[in-house]
Order: structure tokens, then C-alpha cells, then sequence
């Protein structure tokens, strides 16, 4: 199985993870071309080469109107407001923002950067996090909704699949900004992550993924950084309120390293992409990508992918099996649910026939080795049983990720399998039925609804 394995012990951003896919793929050269054959508004990708502690890798610039924002970091003392700018902003810079407001500085720029949170192209600051930017420029400050950043996609000359790969990646945004803000999702706008440098570092990953062609992509837990960073608006808590909010469910940790090293950008490619974090599995490495960050710390500030082959020979669970002809079917049901809340990865039930000819049932659940007490010890507490038969089975699995998509109804989610030569996708139940009962339609007439977005 061809996978693909992310490295994240010195966080994520999004312009690091497009450089190590940059690495992977067989003419770099020419998806930089591709990539800005695109035209994304006044955007410009250059890749160049770099070096951190001694190891070379690539660097990923992404330049609108010309520039690229710059920060200087400040170290080892309290600072009383967040930025030092030759012209001062009145927004918050680690996240998106759910309002709309007058600038007070005297120019516009129609990038859009937070500054910081999330910005994906200096990301890994030091916690004083002051920026003085020198450069000047004369064009608008722009703030983005999802209506905005689903105009620009629904334009670019991409597959339909990279287009719904970019979208869930800023669903996931916004749900997490939407939250942060206690606004609805098309309330929501963004500061950096919806400006038109994000929209190429998101474009770009995604287009990666689909020209690599994975069959499954891992990814190690994420560093997140530690300290605080300074916003206008007060100190904030390193990860952002924003990335915090993606970043759940995903086994994170912070460290020694002062500073934001996961962006809400990064993070989201991450979540979206990956469907399973842990250490590297065991696989035939053939090829390894490095991208870099501009920030410089003692520890290589980069993300490595390496790409390789896993004979995915699947994995160990125990099937723990009972015979049950004295109980009823709402006793077998809660107790089906106890063993769900424990952790099993199935429970069902057969019918069969046991001796004096009595109908019965026979319950089976499926665990991992590590429930297996708890479960034994569940089924005989919440059963009738006086045994528990132990089977211990090799499955085998397709690769499994999870990815949200807006729609005129609200969110829906969508289950993704791949591997074994086969792919496909399926959305979940439960937001198939809000939206039918919402809409006051059939389960059929939803689904329709949904794919029509």
C-alpha cells in the first residue's frame, strides 16, 4: 500500500507541508508552474532551496502584489501590546475574524494577513511575536467569508475532487472560527487564513495529495509550540483559540520551543488529509521531502513526508462471543451500548437456536487487545451469559479519513475509505437525517440536496 507518512514534531503550516509534498513529486519545477497557471488573484508560489541545522530541503514562498509579510520576533520580555507597525491594526492577528470593521491605518492591502496565528509563511515565532512591518503598499484590506474563498475555488482550472479537498480544509476553518466567535459559519471572516496566500498554500497541498496519490496518509502528533502570543486585543494561549478548536481529537503536545508552530491553515491540511496519527508505521521509504520554515531554532524548523510502501498486512483484534436465550431485546440493546461506550470497534447480534429448541441469540463484539478485560468484564455484568468465548482474527482494513463540506443546509460530513486498489465515499447518517428533518424532505430527497450543494 503507497503511504504517506507526515513527520509534525516541528508543528504544521501550510507552506512547510506543500514544500516536503513538493520533494515528492517528479517535476517540482513544473507544478510551480502549474500551481501559478492558476491565477490566484495577484498571487505568485516560488520554491527555492534551504538548509536548517545542516539538513537541505525546500522553502515555499507565496507572494501577493509583490510582497511577502514580514515579522520580527521579540524575545525574553513582556510587551505591552502586540504589534509595532509603521501602521497600526485594530484586529485581532492569530485568527479569523466574524466581524466586519474600518481600519484604522492609513493604506489597504487586500491580503488580508492575521499577522501571525495561522500565517503559514513565518510561522514558529518566539512568544514576544511584535511585528514591525517596514514594507508599503496602497492596495485593500480584504476580509473573506466562505462565499468569497467558494467563488475563487469554483473558478480555478482544478479537479472536482482537489476543489472539495480545499473546501473541507476551510469548512474545517470556519467551523473552528465560527465556534472561537460564537457566530454561524457564513458569519465568519477571514483575516489571514482567507487571504490569497492561504488560498495557495491550501490549493497547492491539495493538489499534491491527488498527483501523489497516496493510499493512505499518517501523520505523527503535532507539535504545537508553548507560551503565549500577543494580539490587540489581549494574550492569547499557544495553540490559537482557532487552531486549539481543530486540533481536536488529534493527539497534540506542546514543548521547550517558545512560540505559534502549528497554524490554523496547517492544521486543518493535517486533520483533513490524515487518517491516523502515531509513530511511523513499519514501510519501504523511497522517497523523503523537507520543508522548511524561515523562523531558525535549535531543532530543525521543518516538516519531513516520506513516502513509501506498507505491506498493511492488517492487525490483531479479539471477537469475544456469547449465547444469550433469557434476556430481552432492550436488555441486549443497552448492553450493546455499554460495550460501544468501552471501546468496541463492533457489536452485533445473530439469531440462533440452542438446546429444548429455544430461539436465542448469540452477541459478538470486536476489540483491540487493550479492551479486551473491560469488555469480558462488561458482558458478564450487563448479560445473562456464564461463558465468553475468545477468537483472536487478522483483518484487514482500508484506510479511513473524515472530511466536512459546507452546504446551503449546514455542514455535512463525509467518511472516506481508500486502499487495496479501491476508493470511495459515503455521508454519514446523522447529517443526512438533520438535514432531511430540517428541510422537511425524505432521506433520498437530502442526499440530493447535499450533492447539489
Amino acid at each position: 500500500m503507497k503511504t504517506l507518512y507526515l513527520e509534525c514534531n516541528m508543528g504544521a503550516a501550510g507552506d512547510m507541508l506543500m514544500a516536503a509534498l513538493l520533494e515528492l513529486h517528479p517535476d517540482p519545477e513544473g507544478f510551480i508552474r502549474k500551481l501559478n497557471a492558476l491565477n490566484i488573484p495577484s498571487v505568485a508560489v516560488k520554491a527555492e532551496p534551504s538548509e536548517k541545522c545542516g539538513i537541505t530541503g525546500t522553502h515555499v514562498t507565496v507572494t501577493v502584489h509583490g510582497m511577502e509579510e514580514e515579522s520580527l520576533d521579540v524575545h525574553g520580555h513582556e510587551h505591552s501590546h502586540a504589534h509595532e507597525h509603521d501602521h497600526e491594526h485594530d484586529h485581532e492577528h492569530d485568527h479569523g475574524h466574524d466581524h466586519d470593521h474600518e481600519h484604522d491605518h492609513g493604506h489597504d492591502h487586500d491580503h488580508g494577513h492575521d499577522h501571525d496565528h495561522g500565517h503559514d509563511h513565518d510561522h514558529g515565532h518566539e512568544h514576544g511575536h511584535a511585528h514591525e512591518h517596514d514594507h508599503d503598499h496602497g492596495h485593500e484590506h480584504h476580509h473573506s467569508g466562505m462565499q468569497e474563498i467558494s467563488h475563487i475555488i469554483s473558478h480555478l482550472a482544478i479537479s472536482d475532487q482537489a476543489k472539495k479537498d480545499v473546501l473541507a480544509v476551510y469548512g474545517l476553518i470556519a467551523q473552528a472560527e465560527s465556534e472561537v466567535h460564537g457566530k454561524p459559519v457564513d458569519q465568519v471572516h477571514f483575516h489571514e487564513v482567507g487571504a490569497l496566500d492561504a488560498v495557495a498554500d491550501i490549493v497547492g497541498v491539495c493538489l499534491l495529495m491527488e498527483e501523489l496519490a497516496p493510499d493512505r496518509i499518517l501523520s505523527s502528533p503535532i507539535h504545537v509550540g508553548s507560551g503565549h502570543v500577543y494580539c490587540a486585543h489581549g494574550i492569547l494561549p499557544v495553540p490559537a483559540p482557532a487552531t486549539a478548536n481543530i486540533l481536536r481529537g488529534i493527539p497534540t503536545y506542546g514543548g521547550a520551543i517558545k512560540g505559534e508552530l502549528c497554524t490554523p491553515t496547517g492544521a486543518a491540511l493535517v486533520k483533513h488529509f490524515a487518517s491516523k496519527f502515531g509513530v511511523m508505521p513499519v514501510m519501504r521509504v523511497a522517497q523523503i521531502g523537507y520543508g522548511f520554515g524561515t523562523k531558525d531554532f535549535k531543532a530543525a524548523n521543518c516538516i519531513r513526508a516520506l513516502l513509501g510502501e506498507n505491506d498493511s498486512k492488517g492487525d490483531e483484534i479479539v471477537e469475544l462471543c456469547c449465547n444469550l436465550d433469557d434476556m430481552t431485546p432492550e436488555a441486549i440493546g443497552f448492553a450493546q451500548e455499554r460495550l460501544f461506550e468501552a471501546g468496541a470497534l463492533d457489536v452485533y447480534t445473530t439469531a440462533i437456536g440452542m438446546k429444548k429448541n429455544r430461539p436465542a441469540v448469540m452477541l459478538t463484539c470486536m476489540c483491540r487487545h487493550e479492551h479486551q478485560d473491560a469488555i469480558v468484564q462488561l458482558i458478564f455484568r450487563h448479560t445473562t451469559t456464564l461463558g465468553v468465548r475468545e477468537y483472536v482474527c487478522r483483518r484487514y482494513t482500508l484506510a479511513r479519513r473524515e472530511r466536512v463540506i459546507e452546504t446551503a443546509y449546514g455542514s455535512a460530513r463525509i467518511k472516506e475509505v481508500s486502499g487495496w486498489g479501491v476508493k470511495r465515499e459515503k455521508l454519514e447518517y446523522e447529517d443526512i437525517a438533520k438535514i432531511a428533518l430540517d428541510q422537511n424532505c425524505s432521506f433520498a430527497e437530502a442526499i440530493d440536496l447535499i450533492n447539489a450543494k
